[in-house]
């Protein structure tokens, strides 16, 4: 049994990464300020004594160290992050939520004796890369999104840790996560916009934005394969699946799922989604399977299991 701490643990990756750990018998304590995340994910663990919750902001320093002193933990898991697109266009948000965050996260490990990490970065670190499958060795980084600068500033802060606190980390460039307990994401974004109309869907850009999508099964056996088995003071992969997957592809798939005939899509135009949007992306796996790792879905089969557990009623009447 091991203690846990994870922090976004009522978020969408956060949330199946807490109930992993839990039904391994390990004892977990989640930290969530809620803003994106959701408590009644966790329900099911809420009255277990292996299991503590905290509605806690991680830029609230001073409370969030006393939560990391009370419990040696052995582990951290920092997946608390700001997954809005909507602020793609406001450096502070991300400067706060991403970078001050984790720069809290790592203080308050260091006061408190823990020296291990597992860190969510995001193949946005990589820009609009020249190199395609893009290896984990890409350089410059030059990211097009204050998302992407926040990760890599993030990515650079753990680094100095490790090296001059003796921490050990474990760094994963995720490809596009998918699943249960979604909270944001394309297929989510579809799913709201259906609800208001199910006669018309919007699709950001031309829809030929093509990306990876992993699936959040794979994403979380992907990350503790590599935590037993990479050992190096800072360890950095991307976490990716095979195959790609167009927007419009997904709209298709998601429409059909819902049973959804003759809907008029409305395409806004332009190659990117949005302003900082990296538009194509293929990430090389390699590093991931020399180690022994490969994910059971490739992206397309991802994205339609994640469609089926998405795209339910109880979701629908939600939004």
């Amino acid at each position: 049994m091991s203690k846990i701490l994870v922090t976004g643990g009522a978020g969408f990756i956060g949330s199946n990464m807490v109930n992993h750990f839990m039904s391994a018998g390990h004892q977990v304590t989640a930290i969530d300020n809620l803003s994106l995340g959701r408590k009644e994910f966790l329900n099911k663990w809420l009255n277990n004594p292996n299991f503590k919750f905290f509605k806690e902001d991680l830029l609230n320093y001073k409370k969030i160290k006393k939560i990391f002193i009370v419990d040696h933990y052995d582990l951290v898991v920092h997946l608390a992050a700001n997954s809005e697109i909507t602020t793609y266009n406001n450096p502070e948000i991300n400067l706060k939520l991403g970078t001050l965050a984790t720069y809290n996260v790592l203080e308050a490990m260091r006061v408190a004796g823990i020296k291990k990490m597992l860190f969510s970065s995001s193949s946005v670190v990589y820009g609009e890369a020249k190199l395609r499958p893009t290896p984990e060795d890409y350089g410059p980084l030059l990211p097009i999104s204050f998302y992407g600068a926040n990760k890599l500033a993030c990515e650079g802060l753990i680094s100095s840790y490790c090296h001059i606190f003796s921490f050990q980390a474990w760094i994963f460039r995720f490809a596009n996560v998918v699943g249960k307990n979604g909270t944001h994401g394309v297929i989510v974004d579809f799913i709201k916009k259906l609800r208001k109309n199910s006669q018309e869907l919007e699709i950001l850009g031309d829809g030929e934005q093509c990306k990876p999508y992993l699936h959040v099964d794979d994403c979380i056996k992907g990350m503790l394969f590599t935590l037993n088995k990479a050992k190096e003071p800072v360890n950095y992969f991307n976490l990716t699946t095979t195959g790609r997957t167009k927007v419009k592809e997904i709209a298709q798939i998601l429409l059909k799922e819902m049973g959804l005939k003759n809907v008029k899509l409305n395409y806004t135009g332009g190659q990117q989604g949005w302003p900082g949007d990296v538009s194509q992306v293929e990430l090389a796996s390699e590093k991931l399977k020399k180690l022994g790792f490969k994910a059971e879905l490739d992206s397309t089969a991802a994205v339609k299991r994640a469609v089926k557990e998405l795209a339910v009623k109880e979701l629908l009447e939600q939004y």
